[in-house]
């Protein structure tokens, strides 16, 4: 009854997990079908050290590696390290050699346009900049991240409320913001070729000899690259500046740091543009404005004048004192949002990372106004880092980044970012930032309305100050996509296959009648499909053989795969496939809902 399209061996990822879980304890047998919860603590180097070196693709073969020891923090609890924005050459190189054995960005964009992800806005139209457009596996995926997340911080909690704001708000909300005046971003200009750079993403460094003689400047966009890519354009720079100066020996260089233009503008007249290698082609460091305008009302002058909210969280602010009424909350507590925004950025890149429209998930977490604030900081750090796990992100792939004082919005006490190692580089992924009360002060300021709340307990009365974690909804799918996909052999056969963690997964199991030709066969075949899509997004295949039917299904990410074959119509039981180790059980049809239940939610009650 068992229906292979290879042996049921393990697979050389799923075999030293399980392997290393039954070293610590009969019960962690089953964590390649679970996906419940993310390692204990006093388990989770093992548990990391298994997958640093056997279930990741990342470190699959050299075991020696290790994460870029400049920009990584191992103690969640504790973050202490200072965001660093020089990048030197053995940093640069050592994480690139590791990024590389990850999936590449074409073979992730492939896949995902492929099978239905997310592909081009208006692609028949040649696409949109900046913009994309979500398929079924895309959009259920998107819906199943979202839902865990407010499950997890609105649901499960007592002390969060749910809010939805509107995406166009009164003008007023963004001037007292600070928005209309400041949410922009460093922007320059190339002269000749007339492409514009983000500043703060366009990297040079000063070429100069050992004996302190200058060479020249190079300039490179940012990107996991960029050390190598400036290391191609001193060589080349060198050869030229030999070749004007009759020098025939080659000489000794220093090394080269690579640093924002953004923090050098008076440097800009010696930096080359990359788009012509020339110096003085470029212009100086100016703001642009970030959000999109447009018009409400009948009339098209400057009173009509309105935006699309480039963040989530004034929404949130503006609504504070109605909600915290509403609800009769209690400080502390928080309002979560989930919702679109959009920023008009001047070079969107990288997929969906960087993009024009996007959603994000954020919590305003409101708190007292004294010292206490450290704690709540460090808790949503450790929060937020243990739900990224739950969901199945590569831990090996994640790191904390402190950000340095003089990187901090003006009016932050502090921020800590969750930042994960995509093929194109590490990248911030989720913000945790402690806002003070700036926000509430400016709206109560500008409004004429009080934000002050009243401890019934202490009696004291203080405008809250917050605790912000913030998280994309496109670019943690981003991050999953990468931390799930991989590729192995059955029996001989290359297969590609997304490791979602069942929780997640757009889908959670397909039904394969044996054959399609027998009326009696279909016909149980389709109950039992119609009986599970009551609770979960089930797919039906009839189509080919069972084997090209599992890689299907592999290359969807979806856990289980369930056979209803000839002895179904004997004894009701039906076969049942795990995506990862290929193992398949007979099961009767009646457990199948308490099975999917299990190892889907994580719990059997």
């Amino acid at each position: 009854g068992l229906h292979r399209a290879a042996p049921g061996s393990l697979t050389t990822r799923a075999a030293p997990a399980l392997l290393c879980a039954a070293t610590v304890s009969a019960a962690a047998l089953i964590a390649f079908s679970t996906f419940s919860a993310p390692a204990p603590a006093s388990l989770r180097s093992s548990a990391q050290m298994s997958r640093l070196v056997n279930r990741t693709p990342l470190f699959r073969g050299c075991a020696g590696a290790a994460p870029v020891a400049s920009r990584r923090v191992s103690n969640p609890g504790g973050v202490s390290r200072v965001q660093q924005r020089v990048y030197s050459a053995a940093t640069e190189e050592k994480q690139t050699e590791a990024v590389r054995k990850l999936v590449s960005m074409d073979e992730l964009v492939s896949l995902c346009k492929h099978r239905g992800i997310v592909f081009p806005s208006s692609e028949i139209y040649g696409g949109y900049s900046g913009f994309w457009d979500y398929g079924p596996l895309g959009t259920e995926l998107r819906k199943n991240i979202k839902d865990r997340w407010w499950q997890r911080f609105v649901t499960q909690r007592e002390d969060i409320v749910g809010l939805d704001t509107s995406i166009i708000a009164s003008p007023s909300v963004w001037k007292a913001s600070g928005h209309v005046e400041g949410f922009s971003d460093p922007m320059v200009d190339c002269k000749e070729s007339k492409l514009r750079y983000r500043a703060d993403q366009l990297f040079f460094a000063k070429v100069e000899t050992e004996d302190g003689k200058e060479v020249g400047y190079v300039s490179v966009l940012e990107s996991g690259d960029m050390q190598k890519d400036a290391g191609k354009k001193t060589k080349k720079l060198v050869k030229e500046w030999m070749k004007a100066n009759e020098i025939t020996e080659k000489p000794a260089l220093k090394p080269i740091e690579l640093k924002e233009v953004a923090d050098h503008p008076e440097l800009i007249a010696k930096i080359p543009s990359p788009a012509t290698g020339k110096a003085g082609d470029l212009t100086e460091p100016r703001e642009f404005n970030l959000m999109f305008q447009t018009q409400v009302g009948a009339l098209a002058d400057e009173s009509a004048t309105a935006y699309l909210r480039p963040e989530t969280a004034q929404g949130i602010f503006a609504n504070y004192a109605t909600v915290q009424r509403a609800s009769r909350m209690k400080i502390p507590f928080g309002i979560a949002q989930v919702g679109k925004a959009f920023r008009n950025e001047i070079t969107p890149r990288n997929f969906v990372f960087r993009s024009r429209e996007f959603e994000q998930m954020e919590i305003e977490y409101f708190i007292p106004a004294d010292d206490s604030w450290k704690d709540f900081h460090q808790q949503w750090l450790k929060d937020a880092w243990d739900w990224l796990l739950d969901i199945g992100l590569d831990e090996s792939l994640m790191e904390y980044e402190v950000h340095k004082d003089d990187k901090l919005a003006h009016y932050a006490r502090a921020c800590t970012d969750v930042a994960f190692r995509f093929p194109f580089g590490t990248q911030e992924l989720l913000g945790v930032a402690a806002r003070g009360n700036y926000d509430l002060m400016q709206h109560q300021n500008n409004s004429k309305q009080s934000m002050i709340y009243r401890d019934d307990v202490s009696k004291e009365t203080y405008v809250p100050h917050v605790i912000e974690p913030s998280i994309g909804v496109d670019r943690l799918m981003l991050a999953v996509l990468v931390s799930a996909y991989d590729q192995d052999e059955v029996s001989g056969e290359k297969r590609t296959v997304l490791r979602f963690n069942p929780k997640i997964a757009p889908i959670k199991a397909a039904v394969f009648p044996l054959v399609k030709n027998k009326p009696e066969l279909m016909e149980k075949a389709r109950s039992v499909y119609k009986k599970l899509t009551r609770r979960y997004n089930i797919e039906w295949d009839q189509s080919g053989a069972i084997g090209r039917r599992y890689r299907r299904m592999d290359e969807a990410g979806t856990p289980y795969c369930i056979t209803v074959d000839f002895e179904t119509l004997e004894d009701d039981t039906v076969t049942v496939r795990e995506r990862d180790s290929t193992e398949q059980v007979r099961m009767p049809i009646s457990e199948l809902s308490a099975f999917l239940e299990k190892n889907i939610e994580g719990y059997d009650d």
